[in-house]
């Protein structure tokens, strides 16, 4: 079996990629101007939309990691996190989150590794 990649919008590296039964894909903020929150709704919307081009989806993370650039952020990322999952904890993936310098107005930038479907 080969290796599928999806190409993003920058030159050396994939927004997504898929083997056998597992898919990893990455997002930021497709609008940088806004805050924490829309930052974080809007990342998760690429995150949904990257699995779902794999044969994947949300509810089947099994784990991720998120990387904020300021961590007294993270109460408010987490609310929004809590509400893109939802309340079924079958659908809750094993989940870092770490405070990093992001580069210019990123805020946020997730990772995720998937089951397919």
């Amino acid at each position: 079996m080969m290796i599928q990649r999806k190409s993003g919008m920058y030159d050396g590296r994939s927004k997504s990629s898929a083997y056998k039964d597992l898919v990893w894909t990455v997002a930021t903020s497709s609008d940088t101007s806004v805050g924490i929150e829309q930052q974080t709704k809007l990342t998760l919307e690429t995150i949904q939309t990257n699995l779902v081009e794999l044969n994947s989806d949300k509810t089947r993370i099994v784990s991720a990691q998120v990387y904020i650039a300021n961590m007294a952020d993270k109460q408010r990322m987490d609310s929004v996190w809590r509400n893109w999952l939802g309340a079924n904890p079958e659908h809750w993936p094993q989940r870092a989150c770490l405070g990093v310098n992001l580069e210019g107005d990123v805020l946020i930038e997730v990772t995720v590794t998937a089951v397919r479907k």
